[in-house]
């Protein structure tokens, strides 16, 4: 097993990740199941032997924060059944792949598999969660990079990007990236709550 360090100390606000390679399924899978679904202060990927680690900074938190008191709040104004997964592990042992996505909601009713992930990428990946999302058949991956979205929907050959959500398609992203990046997170709901009602 082989460990790569791919943030340090002098940036913090960002992700801090390790990346191990050469971790076999059993092993990744007896990591899940001793931290559990949600575990404290860690998030984990795992790609096909590789495993990445990540301690996630105050900065990545709450901007996945803000993103999903956002996006509930859409689904909320505009009557859109919405249910919450958190950030609950995924996996699939045929495809070698896992994850636990920032958020993840299913449009409707729970299913087995979010219809929805959202990503906070700040810095770069240690393995690839598009490449994660895909073989586990994620409808749409929606990514927080640079100050802007970036939609990502599943199609046969893989992802392909969308300026709009095919499963929520009245979500102006383009007027939800100011709003991620308000200090107050309070002012930031209100402005978009009072957007939604005018």
């Amino acid at each position: 097993m082989h460990a790569t360090a791919l943030t340090s100390e002098a940036a913090p606000d960002l992700d801090q990740r390790v990346v191990l390679t050469g971790v076999s399924w059993q092993q990744y899978e007896a990591l899940v199941d001793l931290f559990g679904d949600d575990p404290p202060g860690i998030r984990m990927a795992y790609l096909e032997g590789a495993l990445e680690i990540m301690s996630p900074s105050r900065k990545h938190e709450t901007t996945k924060k803000m993103v999903a008191r956002l996006v509930e709040l859409f689904a909320l104004e505009r009557g859109i059944a919405l249910t919450g997964l958190g950030s609950t592990t995924f996996r699939r042992a045929a495809k070698e792949r896992g994850v636990e996505p920032d958020e993840c909601y299913c449009v409707g009713e729970e299913k087995e598999l979010p219809d929805i992930a959202v990503e906070v990428v700040l810095g770069r990946w240690g393995v690839d969660r598009l490449s994660i999302y895909a073989g586990l058949g994620v409808p749409e991956v929606w990514l927080w990079r640079n100050g802007a979205f970036e939609i990502h929907h599943l199609i046969p050959s893989g992802y392909e990007r969308r300026e709009r959500s095919v499963l929520l398609p009245g979500l102006d992203f383009a007027r939800l990236a100011p709003l991620v990046e308000m200090p107050d997170q309070t002012q930031a709901v209100r402005a978009f709550r009072d957007a939604l009602r005018a």
